[in-house]
C-alpha cells in the first residue's frame, strides 16, 4: 500500500500531460509555416496549435471565492464548474483511456463471465463495505440505520460469506455510504466540480471523501502484504463497474462532459437531501434495488466510487 501515493501522482501527471502532448503532436505535424505573419495571426496559430495549453491558461482567472461553492446541476457553469478548462482536459484523457482500454475489457468481461458470477462478486464487494456504511451512518447520527447495516453484514456473511443477500428478504435493505456524502450531510460545501484522472467525476469534498474511503476498504488490510492481489482486485472492481454502464452509455447525447457533470451533481445532492429527509421521491434508480444475490440485473449501476 505504500506505493499508492506514487501511483496516484503518476496518474495525475499522466492525465494532465498526455492529452496536451498528443494534441500538440497532431497540430504541429499539420500546422503551416508561420514566417512573415503579423503578431496577431501568429498568436492565433499558436493558440490553434496548443488549444489545451491555452484553455488551461484560463484557470488564472479562477479566484479563491470561486472554490467556495456548493455545486449543483442548476447553477451556471461559471459557478459550479470554474475549473472547466482543466476538467475537460482530464475528461479527454479519461475518455481516451475508456475507449481504448476500459470499455473493451468491460465488454469481454460481460461476454465471458456469467451474470450470476458477476452478481455474486459484486454483492461480495458490497457486503465488505457494510461496516464502513455503518460507520458513516453513526457519524451522521443515524444509529438505527447503522445497526441495520451491521445486521446485513452479519447475516449475509454468516449465511453466504457475502456472495448473496438473504438479509434483504428479512427487510434489511442496503444503503451505500461514503465519507463525501457524510461531509455533505453536515453542510460542508462540495466545492466546484472536479474530474479526476481515472476516477472520473468528483468535487473537492468528494475527493477528500475518496481518500478516506480508500483507507477504509477491508481489502486494503486483508491484502496488506499482497499488493499484487490487492491491485488485481481493484482493477477487477473497475472493470465490473464499467460493465454495468454498457447498456446505458448510448443515452448520453450532445456534450457528454456536461451531461455527466450535471447527472453526478444532481445524484449526489439528492443522496444527501434524502438522508436529511428533504426529498420524498427519487429521480434515479434506487441503489437499494440494485444488485442482490446471484440474480443481479444486468443494468445495475453503481456510480458512487467510480
Amino acid at each position: 500500500m505504500r506505493h499508492f501515493h506514487y501511483v496516484w501522482a503518476s496518474l495525475l501527471s499522466f492525465g494532465l500531460i498526455s492529452p496536451v502532448i498528443a494534441n500538440d503532436s497532431i497540430h504541429n505535424s499539420e500546422s503551416p509555416t508561420t514566417e512573415g505573419l503579423e503578431t496577431p495571426s501568429t498568436k492565433q496559430i499558436q493558440s490553434a496549435q496548443h488549444p489545451r495549453l491555452e484553455a488551461l491558461k484560463e484557470l488564472k482567472n479562477v479566484k479563491a471565492k470561486d472554490l467556495n461553492v456548493n455545486a449543483n446541476a442548476t447553477q451556471p457553469e461559471s459557478q459550479k464548474d470554474p475549473l472547466q478548462p482543466l476538467n475537460r482536459q482530464v475528461y479527454a484523457f479519461n475518455d481516451a483511456l475508456d475507449r481504448h482500454v476500459a470499455r473493451p475489457l468491460a465488454v469481454q468481461y460481460k461476454e465471458k463471465v456469467p451474470s450470476d458470477m458477476r452478481g455474486s462478486y459484486r454483492q461480495f464487494r458490497k457486503n465488505l463495505g457494510e461496516p464502513w456504511n455503518a460507520a458513516n451512518q453513526l457519524i451522521q447520527g443515524r444509529p438505527l440505520r447503522a445497526a441495520e447495516s451491521l445486521g446485513r453484514f452479519s447475516i449475509n456473511t454468516i449465511t453466504t460469506l457475502g456472495f448473496a443477500d438473504p438479509a434483504r428478504r428479512l427487510g434489511l435493505y442496503a444503503e451505500e455510504e461514503n465519507f463525501g456524502t457524510t461531509l455533505g450531510y453536515y453542510g460542508i460545501p462540495s466545492g466546484p466540480y472536479l474530474v479526476l484522472p481515472v476516477f472520473g467525476p468528483s468535487t473537492f469534498r468528494d475527493t477528500v471523501g475518496l481518500v478516506m474511503d480508500s483507507q477504509a476498504r477491508p481489502q486494503k488490510y486483508i491484502f496488506e502484504d499482497r499488493e499484487g492481489v490487492y491491485w488485481t482486485d481493484q482493477v477487477l472492481r473497475g472493470i465490473d463497474a464499467r460493465s454495468q454502464l454498457l447498456d446505458i452509455e448510448d443515452v448520453l447525447q450532445g456534450d457528454k462532459y456536461a451531461a455527466i457533470r450535471d447527472i453526478y451533481l444532481q445524484r449526489k445532492n439528492f443522496a444527501i437531501a434524502e438522508k436529511k429527509g428533504l426529498e420524498s421521491e427519487s429521480l434515479f434508480i434506487d441503489d437499494d434495488q440494485d444488485s442482490t444475490e446471484n440474480d443481479v440485473p444486468e443494468d445495475d449501476v453503481d456510480t458512487t466510487n467510480k
